[in-house]
């Protein structure tokens, strides 16, 4: 096999970024990967890029680096959506594994969630601005809703297994709500049980700070969640086990990939002519708070990272 290029030209517009149990995409041919430095520091790993059949490039990281050896709150989040970023990329699919909290959404499901509970202990960076820099971003919308839309209209039926199910907002006639928590360890039942009466469907520890750094990166964004186990909550299902997990991951990783496959068929064209991917462009430029004279210079360089043509360099 020839060595991969190190460098790519042409902008990449849809990126996915892959969790527990999904480090490449089988489908698709790796052309380059790319070491891409930022402010925040080198990403979790390096960007594979690749090609569909029709030319269109993907972008593919992993969220735990290639031999999974970062825990969630080591996770480079900054450095990785901003490498994203920098490469073009507008629309990112981020595959995780979760935990459920409902009966009815059984371990090898898959979940679309719409809105997030934040429930990280304020460890991770979660922000590129910074005191002397300051901005805010809506985040009412926590994932894209086209996107959100797009993966259920179209990916509920390719779904393999004895009784998989997608689970959207049109399903559960309800928001679909993640909890983020900190980890390493899993919840306590009492955690858990919480959880679940806040109406949390599913759990996990990477969503955060990735959903918000991306609304601040003006990337449309949507994690598609693999259910692997009953969280703590079920005093009927023994404690989750990393053994357990890891079964369910396997079972995962087929249907994960089909939905990658499907989703970048039918993304491809819509990222192209702007349907998706643009809703949030320009939404950040006039979001700093900061007066121009009390910038700091050194945090409005490495926002000119992100964003070259908005905050001029003083």
């Amino acid at each position: 096999m020839s060595e991969l290029a190190h460098e790519f030209r042409e902008p990449v517009t849809l990126a996915i970024i892959g969790g527990t149990g999904l480090y490449r995409l089988q489908a698709l041919k790796p052309i380059a990967k790319l070491s891409v430095s930022t402010p925040w520091g080198m990403p979790s790993s390096q960007i594979t890029i690749a090609r569909t059949k029709t030319g269109f490039p993907i972008a593919f990281l992993t969220r735990h680096g290639p031999h999974h050896d970062l825990q969630p709150s080591d996770i480079p989040y900054r450095a990785n959506i901003a490498a994203l970023k920098k490469i073009g990329v507008k629309v990112i699919l981020a595959f995780s594994a979760v935990g459920s909290l409902q009966e009815h959404i059984k371990p090898r499901d898959f979940v679309i969630p719409n809105q997030i509970i934040d429930r990280t202990k304020g460890i991770r960076k979660s922000t590129f601005f910074e005191r002397g820099f300051v901005a805010h971003a809506g985040f009412g919308e926590p994932f894209d809703p086209k996107l959100n839309k797009i993966i259920g209209n179209h990916c509920s039926d390719i779904l393999e297994g004895d009784g998989v199910r997608l689970h959207t907002k049109e399903t559960e006639k309800r928001d679909v709500t993640l909890v983020c928590m900190e980890g390493p360890a899993f919840s306590t039942r009492a955690e858990s049980q919480l959880y679940k009466s806040w109406g949390g469907a599913v759990i996990n520890m990477s969503c955060i700070p990735e959903a918000k750094l991306a609304r601040e990166a003006e990337i449309a964004y949507q994690m598609i969640c693999m259910s692997t186990d009953y969280d703590a909550w079920n005093e009927s299902e023994e404690p989750v086990t990393v053994e357990q997990v890891v079964g369910n991951l396997q079972a995962n990783s087929d249907n994960a990939h089909k939905v990658a496959e499907k989703l970048i068929q039918i993304l491809e064209p819509k990222i192209a002519s702007g349907e998706v991917g643009s809703d949030l462009s320009g939404s950040m430029k006039f979001s700093v708070s900061t007066k121009p004279p009390a910038r700091d210079r050194r945090a409005n360089i490495r926002m000119h990272y992100l964003f070259p043509n908005y905050w001029p360099l003083e």
